[in-house]
């Protein structure tokens, strides 16, 4: 049973080419998810952008390609290829592409005591 999906396993891939946007979307590919963890490669077409929200777990964005902004609890960051930030979770944040960008994201969830 693979705990990741949707991406070759045992191959050396490039995270920035399994996944593309078209102009006006948003796309997400949903690698593991799980009450722990949740790991999602994002694409946003330029212009794009997922509203304001919080998460219940800490959520870690690392960009793959292009740049992307972020606002976090009214904080603004931009962020290019290589560069990394967490989110803290029940904070508010919001992802901007004033151009193409894609990311990885991974989210960290509060353990639920009555999983184990």
């Amino acid at each position: 049973m693979a705990f990741i999906k949707n991406i070759e396993h045992e191959e050396i891939v490039r995270l920035a080419d399994e996944i593309s946007a078209n102009t006006g979307q948003v796309v997400s590919k949903t690698l593991a998810q799980n009450s722990c963890v949740s790991i999602t490669l994002f694409a946003f077409a330029k212009g794009e952008e997922i509203g304001t929200h919080d998460s219940a777990g800490d959520a870690m964005v690392t960009v793959i390609e292009g740049k992307g902004r972020f606002v976090v609890d009214g904080r603004e960051y931009c962020l290019s290829a290589g560069e990394t930030l967490v989110m803290p979770a029940r904070k508010p944040h919001s992802v901007h592409a004033e151009d193409a960008f894609k990311m990885l994201l991974t989210v960290v969830f509060p353990r639920n005591d009555s999983e184990t």
